[in-house]
C-alpha cells in the first residue's frame, strides 16, 4: 500500500475528488487510512515525521524571526562543501555552512545589509553560485521596496573563492535596476554551451535581464540580454516568477524555461541576444500565471506550479512535445498529470533529479515523488521539517484557513552523492538522505545528464553526454 500522504490522482479525475472533499466530512476527507493511525486532515502517520525511507543527516536551527529563511544552494563539487541559504527578514542576507561532514554542518560565515532596521520589503530571497574562471562567486537577490534604502538593488555578487576561510569573503558588485525598483525576485546562473557563464534575474517588469558574470566581475553590470514575457499584463508589475535553464542535446539548444504571466514558456536560447519562443502552456483552469517550472532531462515534460501558490493547487505535469517537436505555439488544457501533498498545503519550488522531483511543500515539509510516469507521479519519500501544528502561522491569507506557507522554502541536490538539502523558513537548515538515492547522473537512467547543477569548467555539451562511470 502506497504512502497516504502523497494523494495520487489525474487531472481528468481531480475535479471529482475536489468534490468528494467538499462533500465528506472532514474527518474522512483527505485520508484513506485508519483514523488511529493517522492525523485525519492530512493523512500523516501519527508521531512520525517522514518516512521511513528518508534519514535525516544533520539539522541546523538558524537565528533569525519566523518565516525569515529563503531559498537554499549547494555547490556541487565535493571539495567545496559549502551551502548558501538567504535571510528575507530582519538582519537580511546569507548564511554560508560548511557540509565538509554532512552529519556536522557548521556556519562559516554571515552576511547582513548595511542598516537592515530601515530595510523594508522581502530583502534577501535567492543565493546562487557560479565559477567563472578560477573563482567562484555567489550572487544573491533582493527585493526592497520603496520607503527605505536599495529599492533599486536587485543583486549583490560575491567573491566566496576563499571559503572555508571567512575572511576572505568579500563583496564584488551590486546589480541595481533603478528603472524597476523591487529588485530581482527570482535568479538562476547557467554555464551556457558558447562558454559563458551567465545570471538570469525577474525583474520588476516584462522583462528577465541576463548578465555574464564574467564581465559583471570585471565591472560592467549592464545586462547582455532581455528576455520578454511573451503576453504581458497590465495587473502584473512583475511578469516573470522564476526560471529553469538547460542545455537540450537533441536540438543542440540552450533552452530557458519561463514561468509567468499566463502561463509557462520555453525559449531556445542559444544566442541568448536573440531569444525564440519555442511553445507556451497557457489556458490552464486553475492557473492564472506560472510560479515554477522544470522540464525533464530530455525537455519531453515538465512540473509546473501555479501564482500564487494557493491551498489546493497540485502541482501539475506537461507534455512538451507538441511545442517543442512539433511546432505548437501554445499547450493548452489541464496537463497530463497531478500530484498534491494534502488538499490544504499549497507547493513551493523543487529539483528533478528524473524519475525522482524534489518538492519545497511549505507546511507539507520536504517531499519527493516520482515522476517516471508523468501522468501518475505518486510519493516516494518525505519529511516534515516545520515546528508546530499543521497550518499554523501569523495570518490565513486568500481566505483559505490555514497558514501554508510556513515550512520548507527551497530545495537542492547534490549530485555526486545524492545528499538532499532544504532551508526551512522558521527551523533552518536540513540536509537528508533518501534510501537508493547515492547520487544522480542522467545518463545512468538513459536521459541527457542535465539538470539544474552546471558543469562550471566543462560546459552543458560535455556534461550531458558525460558517463556515471
Amino acid at each position: 500500500m502506497r504512502l497516504p500522504i502523497g494523494t495520487r490522482l489525474s487531472v481528468t479525475l481531480a475535479a471529482a475528488l475536489i468534490t468528494l472533499a467538499l462533500t465528506v466530512p472532514a474527518a474522512h476527507a483527505q485520508t484513506n487510512c485508519e483514523l488511529q493511525r493517522c492525523q485525519p486532515e492530512t493523512g500523516h502517520p501519527l508521531g512520525k515525521p517522514g518516512t521511513d525511507n528518508i534519514v535525516v543527516i544533520s539539522h541546523v536551527p538558524l537565528p533569525g524571526e519566523r518565516f525569515s529563511h529563503a531559498d537554499i544552494d549547494v555547490e556541487q563539487e565535493i571539495a567545496r562543501p559549502f551551502v548558501y541559504i538567504a535571510q528575507r527578514f530582519g538582519e537580511s542576507g546569507f548564511y554560508a555552512l560548511s557540509i565538509e561532514d554532512p552529519a556536522r554542518p557548521r556556519i562559516l560565515y554571515r552576511w547582513t545589509i548595511d542598516n537592515p532596521d530601515l530595510h523594508v520589503g522581502s530583502g534577501g530571497l535567492d543565493p546562487r553560485y557560479a565559477k567563472v574562471g578560477n573563482r567562484y562567486y555567489l550572487v544573491l537577490s533582493f527585493q526592497f521596496a520603496q520607503g527605505g534604502p536599495d529599492a533599486d538593488l536587485g543583486a549583490k555578487v560575491f567573491d566566496v573563492t576563499g571559503l572555508p576561510d571567512p575572511s576572505t569573503v568579500r563583496e564584488v558588485a551590486d546589480l541595481r535596476v533603478p528603472d524597476h525598483v523591487g529588485g530581482f525576485h527570482n535568479i538562476y546562473t547557467y554555464k551556457h554551451s558558447d562558454g559563458r557563464a551567465l545570471l538570469f534575474a525577474a525583474t520588476m517588469s516584462e522583462d528577465i535581464y541576463v548578465y555574464d558574470l564574467a564581465l559583471v566581475a570585471g565591472g560592467n553590470t549592464e545586462p547582455v540580454a532581455h528576455i520578454p514575457v511573451p503576453s504581458p499584463e497590465d495587473r502584473r508589475t512583475r511578469q516573470w516568477h522564476d526560471m529553469y535553464v538547460g542545455y537540450h542535446p537533441d536540438s543542440d539548444q540552450d533552452r530557458f524555461y519561463g514561468a509567468g504571466t499566463g502561463g509557462y514558456h520555453v525559449f531556445n536560447i542559444t544566442t541568448v541576444e536573440d531569444p525564440e519562443l519555442l511553445t507556451s502552456v497557457i489556458n490552464i483552469p486553475g492557473v492564472r500565471d506560472g510560479h515554477t517550472f522544470t522540464p525533464t532531462p530530455d525537455g519531453k515534460f515538465a512540473l509546473g506550479i501555479s501564482e500564487p501558490t494557493y491551498q489546493h493547487a497540485p502541482i501539475r505535469t506537461f507534455d512538451l512535445r507538441p511545442g517543442v517537436e512539433g511546432g505548437q505555439r501554445a499547450i493548452t488544457g489541464s496537463g497530463i498529470g497531478a500530484w498534491v501533498a494534502k488538499f490544504d498545503g499549497a507547493t513551493h519550488n523543487h529539483e528533478i533529479r528524473w524519475p525522482y522531483a524534489f518538492i519545497s511543500g511549505q507546511d507539507d515539509g520536504l517531499q519527493i515523488i516520482n515522476i517516471m510516469d508523468p501522468t501518475d507521479p505518486y510519493t516516494q519519500a518525505y519529511y516534515i521539517t516545520r515546528e508546530g501544528p499543521m497550518l499554523y502561522g501569523p495570518e490565513t491569507p486568500y481566505a483559505t484557513r490555514g497558514f501554508q506557507y510556513g515550512g520548507v522554502w527551497g530545495v537542492d541536490v547534490r549530485n555526486a552523492d545524492g545528499l538532499i538539502v532544504v532551508s526551512d523558513s522558521t527551523s533552518g537548515f536540513w540536509a537528508f538522505q533518501m534510501e537508493g538515492f547515492y547520487g544522480w547522473n542522467g545518463n545512468a537512467w538513459n536521459m541527457p545528464n542535465v539538470s539544474s547543477a552546471q558543469d562550471w569548467d566543462n560546459g552543458p555539451v560535455v556534461q550531458a553526454s558525460r558517463r556515471p562511470y
